[in-house]
């Protein structure tokens, strides 16, 4: 109870026996019988997830089973060795074409990370330049997972009233201790789509597309932005502007995660 990072924000016991289960950094990881942490093991996690749980997401969350992370490769102490990525903020500048295909990619990820199989909801805390990668490929990934918050949608949240108020050894590591707490209850479908649109689209596609399509783009970021219809406003300005990003896209080797896919498939 009481850690500060904003994964463990929201908690329920099956988040928890799965960060038990899935957290690599033990000889038997994955062991059923729930007993191959050693005490070092437990503070090692517990260290790890109040200072940064990245390394913890891409555990839990691996690449093999579709999530938008990098791949984890391992870590020592604070080093965290992954596959390599180039941060979003490296195509700002790119070509029309592909800009708006990492915009399309971006809100399909949020869309994922909304709604999947396991039922959780996936939302930031923070999004900035850095936050999302491209590989060399053209395949976008969330490069840092350490400002994202789960919420399990299947057993809801368990924060208990005043957990808040509770202080562990690590609370104060990384944060303020004073900061106050975004109500679990509180955060909606709209939350993270509402910080993209605001922080990172516009500098994506700003000044990319001829009249009168820019226009219609610059309008539904600024109504998605805006933030103050309620989730399914946001959904559909965010629906709407994806229509219009979709014929602007290309199909070439530029784009190798899906080429030549594309040329044969109407998902492209």
């Amino acid at each position: 109870q009481g850690l500060s990072s904003p994964m463990l924000r929201c908690p329920s016991q099956r988040l928890l026996d799965r960060i038990v289960r899935r957290y690599a950094e033990v000889p038997d990881a994955g062991s059923i019988y729930m007993d191959h942490l050693t005490d070092r093991d437990k503070l090692r996690l517990l260290y790890t997830l109040s200072v940064n749980s990245h390394p913890i997401l891409l555990q839990i969350f691996p690449d093999v089973e579709g999530w938008p992370f990098p791949r984890y490769l391992g870590s020592c102490g604070r080093l965290v060795v992954s596959a390599s990525t180039r941060p979003l903020r490296d195509f700002y500048g790119a070509a029309p074409e592909v800009a708006a295909d990492l915009a399309l990619q971006l809100l399909a990820v949020l869309r994922s990370m909304g709604t999947n199989d396991l039922n959780y909801f996936f939302y930031f805390t923070h999004v900035d330049a850095g936050t999302f990668g491209v590989f060399s490929n053209g395949h976008l990934f969330i490069r840092d997972a350490s400002t994202l918050g789960i919420i399990d949608k299947e057993e809801g949240s368990q924060l208990i009233d005043g957990q808040q108020e509770y202080k562990d050894i690590f609370s104060c590591l990384t944060v303020d201790c004073q900061s106050a707490f975004v109500s679990c209850n509180s955060i909606g479908e709209k939350h993270s789509l509402v910080m993209v649109c605001r922080e990172l689209l516009p500098k994506l596609l700003k000044g990319k597309f001829l009249q009168p399509v820019q226009e219609k783009i610059d309008s539904f970021l600024q109504h998605c932005a805006d933030g103050l219809t309620d989730d399914q406003g946001v959904n559909g300005a965010v629906a709407k502007l994806a229509e219009l990003l979709k014929p602007l896209r290309s199909c070439d080797s530029r784009f190798a995660y899906r080429y030549p896919d594309c040329k044969y498939s109407d998902k492209y």
